[in-house]
Protein backbone atom coordinates (compact mmCIF):
# COMPACT_ATOMS: atom_id res chain seq x y z
CA UNK A 1 0.00 0.00 0.00
CA UNK A 2 2.52 2.78 -1.31
CA UNK A 3 1.20 5.98 -2.55
CA UNK A 4 4.35 7.80 -1.76
CA UNK A 5 4.23 9.28 -5.55
CA UNK A 6 0.48 10.49 -5.44
CA UNK A 7 1.45 12.55 -1.90
CA UNK A 8 4.19 13.74 -2.85
CA UNK A 9 2.65 15.15 -6.51
CA UNK A 10 -0.46 16.62 -4.36
CA UNK A 11 1.96 18.32 -2.10
CA UNK A 12 3.83 19.74 -4.66
CA UNK A 13 0.72 20.96 -6.03
CA UNK A 14 -0.55 22.46 -2.99
CA UNK A 15 2.39 24.53 -2.81
CA UNK A 16 2.16 25.70 -6.35
CA UNK A 17 -1.16 26.94 -6.33
CA UNK A 18 -1.39 28.55 -2.88
CA UNK A 19 -2.46 31.73 -3.62
CA UNK A 20 -1.13 34.79 -1.43
CA UNK A 21 -4.03 35.69 -0.04
CA UNK A 22 -6.62 33.25 -0.37
CA UNK A 23 -10.09 32.69 1.07
CA UNK A 24 -10.35 28.83 1.27
CA UNK A 25 -12.84 26.78 2.28
CA UNK A 26 -10.61 26.79 5.59
CA UNK A 27 -11.81 29.29 6.90
CA UNK A 28 -8.25 31.17 7.76
CA UNK A 29 -7.20 32.51 10.99
CA UNK A 30 -8.88 35.49 12.81
CA UNK A 31 -11.57 35.76 10.22
CA UNK A 32 -14.75 34.75 12.47
CA UNK A 33 -15.91 37.10 15.21
CA UNK A 34 -15.14 35.60 18.50
CA UNK A 35 -18.34 34.52 19.53
CA UNK A 36 -18.69 32.08 15.97
CA UNK A 37 -15.46 30.81 16.82
CA UNK A 38 -16.03 29.82 20.46
CA UNK A 39 -19.74 28.84 19.34
CA UNK A 40 -18.13 26.40 16.64
CA UNK A 41 -16.15 24.74 19.45
CA UNK A 42 -18.92 23.88 21.68
CA UNK A 43 -20.49 22.73 18.93
CA UNK A 44 -18.02 20.28 17.69
CA UNK A 45 -16.15 19.11 20.93
CA UNK A 46 -18.94 16.59 21.52
CA UNK A 47 -18.49 14.64 18.42
CA UNK A 48 -14.76 14.72 18.85
CA UNK A 49 -15.09 12.81 22.01
CA UNK A 50 -17.69 10.15 20.81
CA UNK A 51 -15.37 9.90 17.69
CA UNK A 52 -12.26 8.74 20.01
CA UNK A 53 -14.36 6.12 21.76
CA UNK A 54 -15.45 5.22 18.19
CA UNK A 55 -11.73 5.02 17.46
CA UNK A 56 -10.65 3.37 20.50
CA UNK A 57 -13.31 0.99 20.28
CA UNK A 58 -12.83 -0.08 16.57
CA UNK A 59 -8.97 -0.40 17.08
CA UNK A 60 -9.51 -2.30 20.34
CA UNK A 61 -11.97 -5.21 18.36
CA UNK A 62 -10.12 -4.88 15.39
CA UNK A 63 -6.31 -3.57 15.37
CA UNK A 64 -5.03 -4.76 12.14
CA UNK A 65 -7.24 -1.43 10.56
CA UNK A 66 -4.67 1.09 12.69
CA UNK A 67 -2.96 0.84 9.18
CA UNK A 68 -6.31 1.72 7.27
CA UNK A 69 -7.12 4.04 9.74
CA UNK A 70 -3.40 6.00 9.06
CA UNK A 71 -3.89 5.96 5.30
CA UNK A 72 -7.27 7.46 5.96
CA UNK A 73 -6.01 10.43 7.43
CA UNK A 74 -3.19 11.08 5.43
CA UNK A 75 -5.83 10.71 2.35
CA UNK A 76 -8.08 13.39 3.81
CA UNK A 77 -4.43 15.35 4.27
CA UNK A 78 -3.03 15.52 1.06
CA UNK A 79 -6.52 15.99 -0.74
CA UNK A 80 -7.80 18.85 1.56
CA UNK A 81 -4.20 20.26 1.52
CA UNK A 82 -4.41 20.87 -2.39
CA UNK A 83 -5.78 24.61 -3.32
CA UNK A 84 -7.19 25.56 -6.77
CA UNK A 85 -7.45 28.83 -7.01
CA UNK A 86 -11.43 30.01 -7.84
CA UNK A 87 -12.78 33.29 -8.51
CA UNK A 88 -12.20 36.83 -7.33
CA UNK A 89 -8.88 35.49 -5.53
CA UNK A 90 -10.40 32.59 -3.43
CA UNK A 91 -9.41 28.67 -3.36
CA UNK A 92 -11.06 25.57 -3.29
CA UNK A 93 -10.20 22.24 -2.13
CA UNK A 94 -11.02 18.73 -2.04
CA UNK A 95 -11.79 17.68 1.15
CA UNK A 96 -10.91 13.86 1.56
CA UNK A 97 -13.09 12.75 4.44
CA UNK A 98 -15.34 10.38 2.22
CA UNK A 99 -12.37 7.56 2.60
CA UNK A 100 -12.46 7.57 5.96
CA UNK A 101 -15.94 8.17 6.50
CA UNK A 102 -17.14 4.82 4.87
CA UNK A 103 -14.28 2.96 6.51
CA UNK A 104 -14.50 3.94 10.19
CA UNK A 105 -18.04 6.08 10.42
CA UNK A 106 -18.57 9.81 10.66
CA UNK A 107 -17.78 10.12 14.48
CA UNK A 108 -14.27 8.46 14.26
CA UNK A 109 -13.60 10.88 10.91
CA UNK A 110 -14.70 14.04 13.33
CA UNK A 111 -11.16 13.13 14.95
CA UNK A 112 -9.12 12.12 12.26
CA UNK A 113 -10.77 15.51 10.53
CA UNK A 114 -9.43 17.74 13.29
CA UNK A 115 -5.98 16.12 13.43
CA UNK A 116 -6.11 16.98 9.87
CA UNK A 117 -7.03 20.46 9.92
CA UNK A 118 -4.83 21.18 13.52
CA UNK A 119 -1.72 20.12 11.40
CA UNK A 120 -2.80 22.05 8.49
CA UNK A 121 -3.06 25.31 10.49
CA UNK A 122 0.51 25.01 12.25
CA UNK A 123 2.38 23.69 9.37
CA UNK A 124 0.56 24.83 5.78
CA UNK A 125 -0.88 28.45 7.18
CA UNK A 126 -4.02 26.81 5.78
CA UNK A 127 -7.46 27.87 7.91
CA UNK A 128 -6.48 29.00 11.35
CA UNK A 129 -6.54 27.33 15.60
CA UNK A 130 -8.85 30.22 16.30
CA UNK A 131 -11.28 28.85 13.44
CA UNK A 132 -10.41 25.42 14.10
CA UNK A 133 -13.66 24.31 15.45
CA UNK A 134 -15.63 26.10 12.52
CA UNK A 135 -13.35 24.33 9.99
CA UNK A 136 -13.86 21.07 12.23
CA UNK A 137 -17.78 21.67 12.34
CA UNK A 138 -17.89 21.67 8.38
CA UNK A 139 -14.91 19.74 7.39
CA UNK A 140 -14.98 16.98 10.01
CA UNK A 141 -17.92 16.44 11.23
CA UNK A 142 -21.04 17.61 8.61
CA UNK A 143 -19.28 16.60 5.80
CA UNK A 144 -18.46 12.88 6.89
CA UNK A 145 -22.18 12.65 8.44
CA UNK A 146 -23.60 13.82 4.94
CA UNK A 147 -21.13 11.38 3.34
CA UNK A 148 -21.72 8.15 6.07
CA UNK A 149 -25.69 8.58 5.09
CA UNK A 150 -25.51 8.99 1.28
CA UNK A 151 -22.88 5.47 1.63
CA UNK A 152 -25.34 3.87 3.41
CA UNK A 153 -28.77 4.86 1.64
CA UNK A 154 -27.26 4.12 -1.60
CA UNK A 155 -25.96 0.40 -1.02
CA UNK A 156 -29.35 0.16 0.86
CA UNK A 157 -31.60 0.98 -2.49
CA UNK A 158 -29.01 -1.41 -4.37
CA UNK A 159 -26.29 0.76 -6.37
CA UNK A 160 -23.26 -1.14 -6.78
CA UNK A 161 -20.60 -0.13 -4.24
CA UNK A 162 -18.22 1.55 -6.43
CA UNK A 163 -21.17 4.01 -6.58
CA UNK A 164 -22.22 4.23 -3.10
CA UNK A 165 -18.28 5.61 -2.73
CA UNK A 166 -18.51 8.04 -5.41
CA UNK A 167 -21.66 9.98 -4.10
CA UNK A 168 -20.53 9.86 -0.59
CA UNK A 169 -16.98 11.33 -1.10
CA UNK A 170 -18.83 13.67 -3.88
CA UNK A 171 -21.70 15.13 -1.91
CA UNK A 172 -19.47 14.99 1.51
CA UNK A 173 -17.27 17.32 -0.23
CA UNK A 174 -20.12 19.43 -1.56
CA UNK A 175 -21.73 19.61 1.70
CA UNK A 176 -18.90 20.52 3.27
CA UNK A 177 -18.47 23.61 1.48
CA UNK A 178 -22.40 24.28 1.50
CA UNK A 179 -21.91 24.00 5.61
CA UNK A 180 -18.55 26.52 5.10
CA UNK A 181 -21.11 28.88 3.38
CA UNK A 182 -23.89 28.78 5.72
CA UNK A 183 -21.09 29.39 8.63
CA UNK A 184 -19.47 32.40 6.61
CA UNK A 185 -23.52 33.81 6.20
CA UNK A 186 -24.48 33.59 9.44
CA UNK A 187 -20.99 35.38 10.95
CA UNK A 188 -21.41 38.20 8.51
CA UNK A 189 -25.23 38.43 6.76
CA UNK A 190 -25.22 41.19 4.48
CA UNK A 191 -26.77 44.29 5.02
CA UNK A 192 -29.10 43.94 2.12
CA UNK A 193 -30.59 40.82 1.77
CA UNK A 194 -29.30 39.65 5.37
CA UNK A 195 -28.37 35.82 5.63
CA UNK A 196 -29.39 34.34 2.40
CA UNK A 197 -28.26 37.29 0.02
CA UNK A 198 -25.00 36.70 1.90
CA UNK A 199 -25.35 32.99 1.58
CA UNK A 200 -26.11 33.45 -1.89
CA UNK A 201 -22.41 35.39 -2.29
CA UNK A 202 -20.31 32.84 -0.59
CA UNK A 203 -21.66 29.60 -2.25
CA UNK A 204 -21.43 31.25 -5.38
CA UNK A 205 -17.52 31.91 -4.97
CA UNK A 206 -16.63 28.44 -4.38
CA UNK A 207 -19.21 26.33 -6.94
CA UNK A 208 -17.30 26.77 -10.17
CA UNK A 209 -14.44 25.05 -9.05
CA UNK A 210 -15.75 23.02 -6.17
CA UNK A 211 -18.37 20.99 -8.39
CA UNK A 212 -15.99 19.52 -10.56
CA UNK A 213 -13.41 18.95 -7.46
CA UNK A 214 -15.91 16.96 -6.19
CA UNK A 215 -16.56 15.25 -8.96
CA UNK A 216 -12.70 14.08 -9.25
CA UNK A 217 -13.00 13.66 -5.97
CA UNK A 218 -14.73 10.91 -5.93
CA UNK A 219 -13.62 9.15 -8.59
CA UNK A 220 -10.05 9.18 -6.76
CA UNK A 221 -12.04 7.59 -4.00
CA UNK A 222 -13.23 4.85 -5.37
CA UNK A 223 -10.25 3.63 -7.19
CA UNK A 224 -8.39 4.09 -3.66
CA UNK A 225 -11.11 1.92 -1.61
CA UNK A 226 -11.32 -0.72 -5.28
CA UNK A 227 -7.50 -1.02 -4.00
CA UNK A 228 -8.54 -2.10 -0.74
CA UNK A 229 -11.24 -3.84 -1.58
CA UNK A 230 -8.65 -6.07 -3.86
CA UNK A 231 -5.77 -6.65 -1.34
CA UNK A 232 -7.15 -5.11 1.91
CA UNK A 233 -10.89 -7.31 1.84
CA UNK A 234 -10.52 -8.81 5.66
CA UNK A 235 -9.96 -5.69 7.41
CA UNK A 236 -12.97 -4.40 5.05
CA UNK A 237 -14.94 -6.87 5.98
CA UNK A 238 -14.50 -6.32 9.96
CA UNK A 239 -15.13 -2.92 9.38
CA UNK A 240 -18.42 -3.54 8.06
CA UNK A 241 -18.16 -1.98 4.86
CA UNK A 242 -19.85 -4.27 2.79
CA UNK A 243 -23.54 -4.91 2.20
CA UNK A 244 -24.82 -8.09 3.35
CA UNK A 245 -25.31 -9.06 -0.22
CA UNK A 246 -21.50 -7.56 -0.89
CA UNK A 247 -20.50 -9.54 1.60
CA UNK A 248 -20.25 -12.82 0.53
Amino acid sequence: MKFSGWKLSYFLLAFLFVPNRAFAMHIMEGFLPIEWAIFWWVISIPFIILGLRSIRKTIDENPETKMILGLSGAFAFVLSALKIPSVTGSCSHPTGVGLGTVLFGPLAMSVIGTIVLLFQALLLAHGGLTTLGANTFSMAIMGPIIAYYVFKGSQKIGLSFSIAVFLAAMLGDLGTYVVTSVQLALAFPSEVGGFMASFTKFAGIFALTQIPLAVSEGILTVIVMNFLKKYNVSELKALRVFSAKEAH
